[in-house]
């Protein structure tokens, strides 16, 4: 699955086309490099995400095959650290 189709599936940003600007912008990163939208996402992949108040590290547990509800995104990714920023 693709990067910013992962990030959309499990309810990290909002919209599809909102994580592939993420990832133009060089905002996201797969196993510490800069990851483009189209990138293949796998289980144990590491996903740095910069969403400008709070930058999150993921690993991805599974790849869903379809739609997920926002209960069950959870289960797709383990929330490493998160950072917060102040403005």
């Amino acid at each position: 699955m693709r990067v910013d189709v992962f990030l959309h599936r499990v309810c990290i940003l909002k919209s599809r086309t909102l994580a592939r600007e993420a990832c133009d912008r060089g905002k996201v990163s797969l196993n510490g490099v800069p990851a483009k939208g189209s990138h293949e996402v796998h289980a144990g992949d590491r996903l740095r995400c910069d969403l400008g108040i709070r930058v999150l590290d993921l690993e991805v547990v599974e790849v869903p095959t379809g739609p997920v509800s926002r209960k069950e995104a959870r289960n797709y990714y383990r929330l490493l650290s998160e950072e917060r920023s102040e403005l």
